[in-house]
C-alpha cells in the first residue's frame, strides 16, 4: 500500500516601499517540485503590479523558477503563489540499516581518475552558506563511527541536531555565518539544515538544502489560522538504498520527509533556492510581509 495525501499550498510575499521603485529585476522559486513522489496538479504565480518581462525555466539543478521586471514606478510589490500537489510516502518500506556503510558512500564520491563521474558529487564541496568546518566534522564523527551504515548514522546526526539545537527565530537571521550558529546551538531551519549539510560535506559526504513547505496542524480546539505557516527548509543525502538515492531527513523536526513535505527547490544551500529576491533601484525603506497557508485537501490509500 502507498499513502498519498494532498495538500494546497498559499505563499503571499508583500514589500511595502518608502519611495517608488523605479526599476526591479527578481527570481522566485515558488512552484513546487514534480517528481515520482510528487505530482504537481496545479500551480500558478500571480504579480501585482503586472511584470514588463516574465520568463518561466529550469535552473542548473533542475528547479523551476521564474524570472520577472518591473520598468513601472511602484511603490508595493505583491506576489502570490498558489499550489496544488499530490505527494507519495517513499519512505515507507526503507530501512536505514540496509544502506551501504557511509565510508563506502564517502570513498565513491571522492575523485579518481579512472571512476565514473557521479552527479551527487556535486554536493560535497563547501557553498557559499555551507563553509567547511572543522568543528562540523568533530560533531559529525559522532554519529558516523566506522562501519556504520549511512541511513543509520544520518538519521542518528539529525536527531543529534534537533535534541542538542534550541529552536529560536530571535537567535539568527538569514545570513548569520553558519558556525554562529554551530557555537549558539540556536537557529531556525535555514541554520539546522545548513549546519546537517555542513556536517556530511565535512566528511566526504553528499548534500543538498531543500526548501518548500511543511503541512502544520492548528492547537486542539482551535480553527487553523489563515497565513500563519511559513517557508520550511530540510536536508537531503545522497544515499544508496534509499528511494532514488536519495534520503530526505528534517532535522528541525527529527523527521523523515513524509507525506507532509512539500519540496519546492533544492540546491547547494539557501543561496541557491530563496522563494523571491531581486535588484531594485529606488523604493528607499522597505517593509516585508509573508503568508503562507497549508492545508490538506483529501487523503487516500492506493495500493
Amino acid at each position: 500500500m502507498t499513502q498519498t495525501t494532498l495538500i494546497e499550498i498559499d505563499h503571499e510575499t508583500r514589500y511595502q516601499y518608502q519611495t517608488d521603485v523605479e526599476l526591479a529585476h527578481h527570481i522566485a522559486y515558488l512552484r513546487p517540485l514534480d517528481s515520482d513522489w510528487q505530482k504537481v496538479l496545479s500551480t500558478e504565480l500571480l504579480i501585482t503590479p503586472s511584470p514588463d518581462n516574465q520568463v518561466e525555466g529550469r535552473d542548473a539543478f533542475g528547479n523551476q523558477r521564474t524570472f520577472f521586471t518591473l520598468s513601472t514606478p511602484h511603490k508595493a510589490l505583491v506576489v502570490k503563489a498558489k499550489s496544488k500537489v499530490q505527494i507519495k510516502n517513499r519512505y515507507v518500506k526503507f530501512d536505514p540499516k540496509a544502506t551501504p556503510s557511509w565510508g563506502l558512500v564517502a570513498e565513491s564520491l571522492a575523485y579518481a581518475l579512472d571512476r565514473p563521474y557521479l552527479a551527487a558529487s556535486e554536493f560535497c564541496f563547501p557553498s557559499p552558506y555551507v563553509p567547511r568546518l572543522h568543528e562540523l566534522k568533530e560533531y559529525a564523527l559522532e554519529s558516523f563511527t566506522p562501519g556504520r551504515t549511512i541511513g543509520e548514522a544520518s538519521v542518528h546526526l539529525s536527531t543529534r541536531i534537533h535534541r542538542d539545537f534550541e529552536y529560536s527565530a530571535a537567535a539568527t537571521e538569514i545570513h548569520t555565518p553558519m558556525l554562529e550558529a554551530f557555537e549558539k546551538r540556536a537557529g531556525v531551519c535555514q541554520d539546522f539544515s545548513h549546519i546537517f549539510i555542513g556536517c556530511l560535506r565535512a566528511i566526504g559526504l553528499s548534500a543538498q538544502y531543500v526548501s518548500g513547505y511543511l503541512l502544520t496542524h492548528p492547537v486542539p480546539g482551535q480553527e487553523k489560522l489563515r497565513g500563519a505557516d511559513a517557508s520550511h527548509a530540510w536536508v537531503s543525502i545522497y544515499c544508496p538504498g534509499a528511494p532514488g538515492h536519495w534520503l530526505e531527513l528534517d532535522p528541525t523536526n527529527d523527521q523523515i520527509v513524509g507525506l507532509e513535505h512539500v519540496s519546492v527547490a533544492a540546491g547547494r544551500d539557501f543561496g541557491d533556492v530563496s522563494p523571491l529576491r531581486g535588484v531594485i533601484r529606488g523604493g528607499g525603506e522597505h517593509t516585508l510581509d509573508i503568508a503562507v497557508t497549508s492545508e490538506r485537501m483529501s487523503e487516500r490509500q492506493s495500493a
